[in-house]
């Protein structure tokens, strides 16, 4: 006997319904799929351009870098592409083809393109990025250069600073607070004295930094090792009085370039300098050039107005030697910027400087060779100079005080001196590269709003 099975119309409907739920659901996920594939795309995209626009205004700024860095290297044509009116310049890079319907430019404004000493400068750049049929990507940077200076540190050395009295001291003051040279400079006193006294070497030997028994009232850096700290101190003024060691003054990731200087050309020729003299005209820049200058006795060296004196001693002697009870002065109104390629050791009243700046007294060390010029210093008085020799070995020797600025390949100190470093030295230079002194990127309205005018039109 034989069964014959119906199946009822409402199953049927019901398995209609399911399979229709099921290809409904389908359909949505491979929709939200779809979708959520195209948002990733749109974003990836807009990651990709934000990214563009920002690397556009970076290069654009590095354009501007790039020219100013060539007017202070002397060239006429740094600024040759640039539109300018008066002391702005500005230029768009445009025409960057970066990937499939993608492409970009970049506007830069400088501020001021040639400034005076003193002055830091702006750069302003605003790179875009346009996908096809889409709205443009923008990125604004603003960036505040300064010029770099050879005197960035109170002792600053590529190998070794070490400190061998037994009551060195190291603090800071500033000279030109007012950054204003007509105005008279301040001498230093322990009234006005600052936390700025640094002690830096770029080297990664445990050596690099010897401070010992010396009390630094600033900053101790190294290329990578720890400062040898006897018991002496790195403190500041926001370090605890119970704190000898301030582990926030210390650090060790420290690089600088040491870029070499040479002499300038020209100058009168005189003879080595052997007795009693004066050099330069009162109220005038001269420019001498001598073998050298050998001084004892009561021998004195007198500077009169600006003088610069290049001596053409060679690697290997002794250009400058002073003995016995000599020195050479350089009174209340005059300057001296003294270029010496060969050894040097200024002893007996050493360097006697009626200037409240130490800029007003500069040693330039030329010698190419590393660790190829030995450079000594001492005297009765105290020492106020600049003294720029990134391959001599320095040693400076006195109880007294010693103002300014020391870079050297190895810096020694063997007195009990109290070094003070004149943070005006940090921006001294008129002819030196400029650096980044502040970055930031502009990304309110409030912020761009004070450039929106000057990208308008070009």
């Amino acid at each position: 006997m034989h069964r014959t099975v119906h199946f009822r119309r409402d199953s049927r409907g019901t398995v209609l319904i399911v399979a229709m739920l099921v290809l409904a659901f389908i359909a949505f996920l491979l929709g939200s799929y779809v979708n959520l594939n195209l948002t990733t795309s749109r974003l990836a995209n807009r990651s990709y351009c934000s990214n563009v626009a920002f690397n556009l205004a970076e290069a654009g700024a590095e354009e501007a870098l790039w020219s100013f860095n060539q007017t202070a290297a002397g060239s006429s044509a740094a600024w040759v592409d640039w539109q300018q009116n008066g002391s702005t310049a500005w230029r768009k890079f445009s025409d960057f083809d970066l990937s499939p319907n993608t492409t970009g430019w970049v506007k830069v404004y400088v501020d001021n393109n040639n400034p005076a000493a003193g002055i830091q400068p702006k750069i302003v750049a605003l790179g875009s990025a346009s996908p096809f049929n889409s709205e443009p990507t923008t990125k604004m940077i603003e960036i505040t250069l300064h010029r770099r200076s050879f005197f960035a540190g109170g002792l600053v050395a590529k190998e070794r600073v070490a400190f061998q009295g037994a009551n060195t001291s190291v603090d800071s003051w500033n000279s030109d607070p007012d950054n204003d040279p007509t105005t008279p400079a301040v001498a230093y006193s322990y009234g006005i004295r600052r936390d700025g006294g640094g002690v830096a070497s770029s080297s990664v030997q445990d050596n690099a930094a010897m401070v010992n028994e010396a009390n630094i009232w600033g900053y101790v850096a190294t290329g990578g090792a720890q400062p040898e700290i006897g018991g002496g101190s790195v403190r500041g003024a926001d370090t605890p009085a119970d704190v000898r060691v301030d582990p926030r003054r210390i650090s060790t990731d420290f690089v600088a370039n040491f870029p070499p200087v040479t002499a300038p050309e020209g100058g009168a020729s005189i003879p080595l300098i052997v007795s009693t003299t004066s050099l330069g005209t009162p109220g005038a820049k001269t420019t001498w050039r001598c073998p050298g200058i050998v001084l004892a006795g009561n021998d004195t060296l007198t500077i009169a107005g600006d003088v610069t004196l290049i001596l053409t001693a060679g690697p290997g002697s002794r250009g400058i030697s002073v003995t016995g009870r000599a020195s050479i002065n350089i009174p209340a109104g005059a300057s001296l910027a003294l270029y010496v390629e060969s050894d040097a050791l200024i002893g007996g009243n050493g360097l006697a400087n009626g200037n409240a700046a130490p800029v007003s007294c500069l040693i330039w060390g030329t010698n190419t060779s590393a660790g190829g010029q030995d450079l000594r210093i001492a005297g009765n008085g105290a020492l106020k100079a600049a003294i720029y020799a990134p391959n001599g070995r320095v040693t400076l020797n006195g109880n007294g005080d010693m103002m300014g600025s020391v870079v050297a390949d190895m810096i020694t100190l063997t007195g009990n001196a109290a070094f003070h470093y004149d943070e005006s030295l940090g921006t001294y230079g008129t002819t030196t590269p400029f650096g980044v002194a502040k970055w930031r990127e502009l990304t309110s309205q409030a912020s761009r709003q004070a450039y929106q005018s000057v990208f308008v039109g070009w």
